[in-house]
């Protein structure tokens, strides 16, 4: 059974820290995933003033964002300007493309886009992706081969504005089968991976869900005849939760799972054409792209 691992990397801690254990674990096992990177300033501390938000704040309890994050994530950019990732952090993510994950663009400013994205026009979208697609191109080497966007909040302006670059694909949504999205009747062929499985803050802590039993959880979560795509995040598994990830690692090889980049999925069988729509998670505070059949009329992407 194939698994797609995705790895964001959101802040500057993450590219420092987590990456590279992350790539220290990852190769020890011979496994390669796909890191998606956030190369602009690290203004994450700005998501603070979420917590006036009950469900945002609830999160944030649940899963002990404190010392799941550390202060230095979560206040990074509030009091202060935040740090140019791509300048301080360009060993690490070339690094990692040099252990030959995949590499794709996450964002440029990763709080801007998850805090801006529903109202922002077409031609800051623009900005923004090219942006951050030179940036990583300038440390890499080479291109991105792909891009995810932050919070899994996107739009059909996004998606258009994605065709200017050469992304093999996009992981934009969370979803169930791979797919070419529909946006005014019209298919845009650069497929869509959406994520399928949840992410460690959206469970932890629910449904008598804790560090003990997590791995045995999310690997009962994982089906043999669909699409299995998890993320993870440098600043939690490549962080205090390192050896946690580890034991997932171990759980999943021994019962024959092998984790992928997500591009090799791509090479399972024939792409359908469905449309994105706004939807919600259970753990997730606020809205995100989610992936609805074709003839959904309902469902379109604003």
């Amino acid at each position: 059974m194939d698994l797609g691992l995705r790895v964001d990397v959101d802040t500057l801690t993450g590219t420092l820290k987590g990456v590279p254990d992350l790539c220290r674990l990852l190769r020890r096992y011979g496994i390669q995933a796909s890191f998606f990177f956030s190369v602009g300033p690290d203004n994450m501390g700005r998501h603070v003033w979420r917590l006036l938000r009950p469900a945002f704040l609830v999160k944030m309890l649940r899963s002990r964002a404190a010392s799941l994050y550390g202060w230095d994530i979560l206040l990074r950019g509030t009091f202060w300007p935040g740090p140019d990732i791509g300048t301080r952090a360009a060993p690490a993510i070339r690094a990692a493309a040099g252990d030959g994950h995949e590499i794709g663009l996450h964002a440029w400013d990763h709080h801007a886009w998850q805090a801006g994205i529903a109202t922002m026009e077409a031609a800051a979208i623009g900005r923004m992706l090219q942006r951050g697609f030179k940036r990583l191109t300038e440390i890499v080497g080479k291109p991105p081969v792909c891009s995810a966007v932050p919070g899994w909040r996107c739009s059909r302006t996004v998606l258009r504005e994605k065709l200017f670059l050469p992304f093999r694909y996009n992981s934009d949504c969370r979803g169930h089968r791979i797919f070419y999205p529909l946006v005014n009747e019209r298919p845009l062929y650069q497929p869509q991976i959406p994520v399928t499985l949840p992410t460690y803050d959206e469970i932890i802590g629910r449904n008598g869900i804790n560090d003990e039993n997590y791995n045995d959880y999310l690997i009962g979560l994982l089906k043999p005849d669909r699409l299995n795509v998890l993320t993870i995040h440098a600043e939690v598994e490549g962080g205090v939760r390192s050896e946690l990830f580890a034991g997932f690692i171990d759980a999943a090889l021994s019962r024959g799972i092998r984790p992928l980049p997500l591009g090799s999925l791509l090479e399972a069988g024939d792409i359908k054409l469905d449309r994105m729509g706004r939807g919600t998670v259970d753990g997730r505070e606020g809205w995100l792209s989610i992936q609805c059949e074709a003839d959904n009329d309902s469902c379109s992407q604003r």
